[in-house]
């Protein structure tokens, strides 16, 4: 197997939730390709169940355990790596394993303690339709893996480690011979910002498209691993919930459909796409939690006042039991939010990342709650105060300070990262530029800002906000303005695990205040004020691991 990849055929450019590669025709429907000859049924090998589509596709689910253990499409399989099969988590063990076909759909269910997960078929279509209900915490993360042959997809791309073989951290981020990293959890991507995750060789795609995430914890703008390519194989993943940077509690319940994919290059058809993905055929499958579009409602909003309209802004919806999340419409602020489950939720809005309003919403089955025009206090954005000078935006995000982009997809000690040193001068012009969007106690903290006050603007106490998105072993702001020091503020409520190595800034948004009393100020404009910024915390270990904290923005109230 190690040989073919050196071989170059069947190799194309990846493609991760895009437009479909080029020269591929357009999908019409589920199907990858016409269906073939074949007859749509299934059969019992001893060990496992065979299902064939009826289309292009055969897989295979073991009775033993549940683990899908063969994806034959067109006659090649896919499945397998490293001698695993792809399963719920890493394997979920002796199980309940059962199957029964009605009509032009065959059901596979998998019945493991509390846990109970299905795959189903449907005649003609080159897919597989997946659900997981997870009751509990029996099971440590609810997640699928999909297990991929090595060879059959080139990716040397953030999330491949096949051609860096140098551990740098944690056994999971690797460093090329060019000084680039890699890691499966450098995705680049929120779950917003993604429906299908695969990869194309321009004639055949295998992907997999993501569910609603209505069990999943974190929100629109979490990010977690969604596939890696190494020597030995590939992965694609749906990620529900994985213990890694979460802000929020577990959510349990059915979640799904998620759909294993193959297509004919392309990406696949919109109509298996979160919000359009419809499957009223499984209504009466007897899929144990499943909500049919009959006993969910719609929140919709005529529109939202107080925008900023230079950012986009989400509206969320969450409880204990489930989230979701649509887009405003940028001319007016109207949205719209459908499949959600009764219930009374919080709605959020949210500008680029943070949170500009909330309110509550209840959600009837069959009915859609209508809301008046929501408008957003100006005291509830912080951009609006009136500042001397301000670094960043107030947009929930490290956009904009130097390596922010890049650390959605590498880790700090990529070579393609500027020196995370940043002192900046008030009035440059490149202020925001040249500050580093994460701040370590072990590698840049006593970070310097310079600026200049009138003799009147001296005279009085102001306020200094430091914005952060995140932190890293309870890292936080301590300031000192010329011989003021702070106090050093209690850590606020951030995820406990790696953040700012593995590509997320995002964690729970925080302001922290401090009130700089009058005699701190020079008032000569011939001298400069010199602000540092330290990261404190008895915590984290050396280095990038050290405690840490990404910043949103920071200002100097007038």
């Amino acid at each position: 197997m190690s040989g073919s990849l050196n071989r170059p055929v069947r190799r194309r450019a990846f493609v991760l939730g895009g437009a479909a590669a080029a020269g591929t025709a357009a999908l019409s429907g589920p199907l990858a390709t016409a269906a073939s000859a074949a007859s749509f049924g299934w059969s019992d090998d001893g060990s496992n169940y065979v299902v064939d589509t009826g289309a292009n596709l055969v897989f295979k689910v073991s009775k033993a355990n549940g683990d899908l253990t063969s994806l034959v499409y067109r006659g090649t399989e896919y499945q397998g790596y490293g001698g695993k099969n792809s399963h719920v988590e890493s394997g979920l063990g002796s199980s309940t394993v059962t199957i029964k076909q009605s009509g032009t759909t065959i059901l596979i269910s998998v019945v493991y303690g509390t846990l109970k997960h299905y795959y189903a078929a449907r005649s003609g279509e080159n897919n597989i339709y997946l659900w997981t209900n997870k009751a509990d915490t029996s099971v440590s993360a609810t997640r699928y893996i999909v297990r991929v042959k090595a060879g059959l997809f080139l990716n040397d791309e953030p999330d491949s480690y096949t051609y860096a073989p140098t551990v740098i951290e944690s056994a999971d981020v690797f460093v090329k011979s060019d000084g680039q990293t890699r890691s499966k959890h450098y995705a680049k991507r929120r779950v917003i910002d993604y429906s299908a995750i695969g990869w194309t060789t321009g004639s055949v795609g295998l992907y997999v498209v993501r569910s609603n995430h209505e069990k999943a914890s974190g929100g629109p703008f979490y990010r977690s691993l969604l596939r890696h390519q190494s020597t030995d194989g590939g992965g694609l993943y749906e990620i529900l919930y994985y213990g890694e940077n979460q802000t929020e509690a577990e959510r349990f319940g059915l979640q799904g459909p998620y759909v294993i994919a193959f297509t004919d290059g392309g990406t696949p058809s919109t109509s298996l796409y979160p919000g359009t993905l419809t499957t009223a055929w499984a209504d009466s499958l007897g899929i144990s939690g499943y909500v049919a579009a009959s006993g969910r409602g719609k929140v919709a909003g005529v529109g939202i006042s107080g925008r900023d309209t230079a950012y986009a802004y989400t509206v969320g919806l969450a409880n204990s039991a489930a989230q979701y999340w649509g887009s405003a419409r940028s001319s007016d602020g109207y949205f719209s939010i459908g499949g959600v489950l009764p219930g009374t939720y919080t709605l959020t809005v949210l500008k680029g990342e943070l949170a500009v309003h909330t309110t509550s919403v209840t959600v009837t089955a069959g009915g859609t709650t209508t809301l008046n025009t929501i408008a957003i206090a100006s005291s509830n954005d912080p951009a609006n105060a009136t500042a001397i000078w301000r670094i960043g935006t107030w947009d929930g995000t490290p956009a904009g300070f130097k390596n922010a982009e890049l650390m959605t997809y590498a880790h700090p000690s990529d070579v393609r990262a500027a020196a995370w040193t940043g002192n900046v001068v008030i009035g440059s012009g490149s202020e925001t530029a040249s500050f580093p969007a994460y701040i370590w106690k072990d590698v840049n903290s006593g970070l310097l800002v310079y600026f200049r006050l009138t003799a009147a603007q001296a005279a009085a106490a102001h306020t200094l906000r430091i914005g952060v998105t995140t932190a890293y072993a309870n890292g936080r702001p301590q300031v000192t303005v010329n011989s003021w020091v702070s106090s050093i503020p209690s850590p606020p409520a951030q995820p406990s695990t790696r953040s700012l190595t593995v590509g997320s800034y995002r964690g729970n948004n925080t302001t922290f205040t401090y009130s700089v009393p009058a005699g701190a100020w020079l008032g000569d404009t011939s001298q400069y004020n010199v602000l540092k910024i330290d990261v404190v915390s008895g915590s984290g270990t050396t280095s990038y691991l050290s405690a840490g904290t990404s910043i949103d923005a920071l200002d100097l109230l007038a």
